[in-house]
């Protein structure tokens, strides 16, 4: 009796260490494919963004992968959102509309946040924007009248003004999407 105690004693708690362990391994599964995939649409959306507000994407419905319905609509033609800087876009009254944009250097700083598995609840997360270097120059058609206005510095596009914004994430289906920014700085 007392072997077959200690051989169950043995099993039982073999078989809690081991529970315990996958449930550990799943856990850290579930944490790394949420948090991966809120942060590579975090940086592909802001740059979809800032990249439209700058002309070098001219269709509003690419935003539609990386913002939720609510945060950004399109179609026929029309606009609705909550972004002044996309909607100046959209209107064309963007600073960089006189601008030719080739290209840009956008980064992005990701705070800290945690979600857990099987989370489906708004998640909030801090993000830093910035754009340090724009590639790009006044349109030839309206050189002339944009130099004489602004001077010769405005030869080249306007900085890109750094922001912190508090990012509210939603999943609509299965997939993460930008549902509200705020900035705060």
């Amino acid at each position: 009796m007392k072997y077959l105690r200690r051989g169950i004693w043995y099993l039982a708690s073999r078989m809690l260490l081991v529970s315990l362990i996958l449930a550990l391994v799943i856990t850290v599964f579930y944490y790394a494919m949420n948090l991966t995939n809120i942060q590579i649409i975090l940086k592909d959306g802001m740059a979809a963004r800032a990249k439209y507000i700058m002309g070098m994407s001219d269709n509003p419905e690419d935003l539609n992968k990386y913002f939720s319905s609510q945060y950004v609509r399109t179609g026929n033609g029309t606009l609705e959102t909550r972004d002044d800087l996309i909607r100046l876009a959209f209107d064309n009254k963007s600073p960089y509309v006189n601008y030719t944009v080739r290209g840009i250097d956008h980064r992005l700083d990701v705070d800290f946040f945690w979600i857990w598995p099987g989370e489906d609840e708004d998640v909030v997360v801090t993000i830093h924007e910035r754009i340090p270097r724009i590639d790009g120059r006044v349109r030839g058609s309206v050189a002339d009248d944009v130099i004489r206005e602004n001077g010769a510095e405005a030869l080249y596009p306007p900085d890109w003004e750094d922001a912190t914004y508090k990012v509210t994430m939603k999943q609509e289906g299965s997939q993460w999407k930008i549902a509200k920014m705020e900035r705060v700085d």
